[in-house]
C-alpha cells in the first residue's frame, strides 16, 4: 500500500501492551477533518436525539479513532466517516442500555433504524430521530459517492441486526463467542468504513474471499477492545440490570472458574495468536496478484485498524472515563 495521507508514529510514543506485534502504528495527517465531524454528530444527537453527557467518542488525546484505524482515508471523506463512526459510538452506548434479552418494545423500535428502510432517503415525519439522522447521514454519503455509499449501508444494517442477536444471549465458550465477536467488533460496518473512506471496491466474487481472509484481524481487534473497555461494559450491564456481560473477560471467567485477571492474561494469549495467524496470511496474500488490487489494499487497512485500534483502546477517554 501507498502511504499518502498518513505518517508513522514514533514507536517509543505510544505504549501497545505487548500486543502490537511489531505492527507500525499509523495516524493521518488532518485530525481537524475527524474533530469536526465527531463534534458535528454530537450536536446532531443532543439537538434530536437525547443530550450527550458525560460521553466519550472517537477523539483522544493524542489518538483519535478514526485517524488512526483509517490513516489512509482519503482527506474529503474523513470528516463523513468520523461523523458516521461518532453516531455509531452512539447508537452502541445507547442499544447497552437495553434489555437485549428479553427484546423489550423500546429495543425493537431502535433497531428499525436499521431495519428494512435502511436505505430509505425519504422519512415518515413521524419516525424515530435517529432514523432520521441516519437518513441523512446515507444522503450526505450518497452525494460523494453512491455506490459505496449503499454498499455502506448495507453493511451497516446488517451489522447491527446482526449484533443485536448475538448479544441477546451469553455465550457458554470462547470458541463460540469469538467468531460472534469478530461480526460485533464491526466486521461489516468496518468493512463499509474501509471501503467508504478509502474508496475500494471489493468485486463480488472475493467478497467471501475478503471476510475469511480478515476474520483473525477482526477477532484479535474484538478481543483488544473486550480487554480495555471491559470495566466500562460491566459497569454498563449492571445499570441495565442484565445478569451477563458481553465481553471475552465475562466469558472467559465463567467458562474457567477463573478471577479477572487471569482472564484478562488468557485474552491476550488470544490476541496475540489470531493476529499473529493474520500476519501470516497477510504475508502470503500481499504479493498474491491473482487477488485485486483493492482487495489486497483492504487486507493492508485491516491490519492498520487493528494497531490503531489497540493504541488508541489504550488511551482513549471512552474507556478510562465513564
Amino acid at each position: 500500500m501507498e502511504f499518502q495521507y498518513s505518517k508513522e508514529i514514533d514507536p517509543h510514543a505510544y505504549e501497545t501492551d505487548g500486543l502490537g506485534y511489531g505492527i507500525p502504528l499509523r495516524m493521518h495527517k488532518d485530525q481537524a477533518e475527524e474533530i469536526k465531524g465527531t463534534l458535528r454528530a454530537q450536536r446532531d444527537w443532543t439537538k434530536y436525539v437525547q443530550p450527550v453527557h458525560g460521553y466519550h467518542g472517537n477523539l483522544g488525546d493524542p489518538y483519535s479513532f478514526l485517524c488512526v484505524t483509517v490513516p489512509e482515508c482519503l482527506p474529503d471523506r474523513l470528516e463523513l466517516i468520523s461523523y458516521a463512526n461518532e453516531y455509531a459510538f452512539l447508537y452502541d452506548d445507547w442499544m447497552e442500555t437495553f434489555d437485549l434479552k428479553n427484546d423489550l418494545g423500546e429495543t425493537t423500535g431502535f433497531l428499525e433504524t436499521f431495519g428494512a428502510g435502511a436505505l430509505d432517503l425519504k422519512i415518515d415525519p413521524k419516525a424515530r430521530p435517529e432514523k432520521r439522522l441516519q437518513a441523512q447521514l446515507l444522503s450526505e454519503m450518497m452525494a460523494k459517492d453512491p455506490k459505496r455509499a449503499v454498499t455502506t449501508m448495507k453493511a451497516w444494517a446488517r451489522f447491527v441486526q446482526s449484533a443485536a442477536k448475538t448479544r441477546a444471549e451469553p455465550f457458554e465458550t470462547l470458541d463460540e463467542y469469538m467468531p460472534a465477536r469478530a461480526v460485533d467488533a464491526g466486521e461489516l460496518i468496518w468493512y463499509g468504513t474501509l471501503t467508504f473512506g478509502m474508496a475500494l471496491t471489493i468485486p463480488d466474487h472475493e467478497l467471501d474471499l475478503c471476510m475469511k481472509l480478515a476474520r483473525p484481524a477482526y477477532v484479535a481487534l474484538g478481543l483488544a477492545n473486550d480487554l480495555y473497555s471491559w470495566e466500562k461494559e460491566r459497569s454498563a450491564a449492571i445499570r441495565a440490570g442484565q445478569d451477563y456481560v458481553f465481553n471475552a473477560i465475562w466469558v472467559i471467567m465463567k467458562e474457567r472458574s477463573i478471577e479477572e485477571d487471569e482472564a484478562k492474561e488468557v485474552c491476550r494469549e488470544e490476541i496475540i495468536k489470531a493476529i499473529s495467524t493474520y500476519c501470516q496470511t497477510l504475508e502470503e496474500t500481499r504479493n498474491d496478484f491473482s487477488l485485486s488490487r483493492d482487495l489486497r489494499a483492504y487486507l493492508e487497512a485491516v491490519l492498520l485498524s487493528y494497531i490503531g485500534n489497540l493504541v488508541w483502546s489504550i488511551y482513549c477517554p471512552r474507556y478510562r472515563d465513564f
